[in-house]
């Protein structure tokens, strides 16, 4: 995730570098370049400007700029990976909206709360997404998707009087799919719903 127009994981490169930069984005850029110097792979005065510029950088972009000519970067500085996120809700609601970075794996359980998650502008950087959902009585969990993210929920177990609705219209087999979200788990009174936001059919 040429600079301009590739894209990683369904989110285009340029609006990813737009992002602000966070302190600890630029604190890890600055302990990447005191590595590099002490490797010897930057000399005392590209040091010093660089972690200049690093404290001062606003966008994730100025950031990867300055560890771009070095080996082995990881992830986007201040995008950091993430593998397990854990939601649980009683009474109330739970929402990921905005930008955010899309984990590997979701365990949600919710009673009597909802939660909702807007992959509309997501930062989408692994092709898949297992959610595990545990939904009581009047927990209630909305996927808000786009074209692109394809919604698997063949596996759930529906009780009681829960329901699953899926909106979205079947995805073109030779359209590529930047997300596949397999959930799995159980209703159990609670309610799953995927839709595109307002105005997308």
């Amino acid at each position: 995730m040429s600079d301009e127009s590739s894209a990683e994981g369904g989110v285009d490169r340029a609006e990813l570098q737009e992002l602000r930069a966070s302190h600890s984005g630029r604190d890890q850029v600055v302990e990447t370049l005191g590595d590099a110097a002490a490797e010897g792979r930057l000399t005392a005065g590209e040091l010093d400007e660089r972690v200049e510029r690093a404290l001062g950088a606003r966008t994730l972009g100025e950031l990867a700029a300055l560890t771009r000519d070095l080996p082995e970067q990881g992830a986007t500085p201040g995008l950091p990976s993430t593998d397990v996120v854990r939601i649980e809700k009683r009474f109330g609601t739970a929402e990921w909206v905005g930008t955010w970075l899309v984990p590997r794996r979701m365990e949600i359980r919710l009673t009597v709360g909802n939660a909702k998650l807007d992959f509309t502008n997501a930062v989408i950087t692994h092709d898949q997404l297992s959610i595990d959902v545990d939904l009581g009585i009047g927990g209630d969990l909305t996927l808000i998707t786009k074209p692109g993210i394809v919604v698997e929920a063949n596996d759930v177990t529906v009780r009681s009087m829960a329901e699953i609705n899926v909106r979205p219209a079947q995805q073109d087999p030779d359209s590529p799919v930047a997300l596949r979200v397999e959930v799995t788990g159980q209703l159990r009174g609670g309610n799953l719903l995927v839709r595109y936001p307002k105005g997308i059919r």
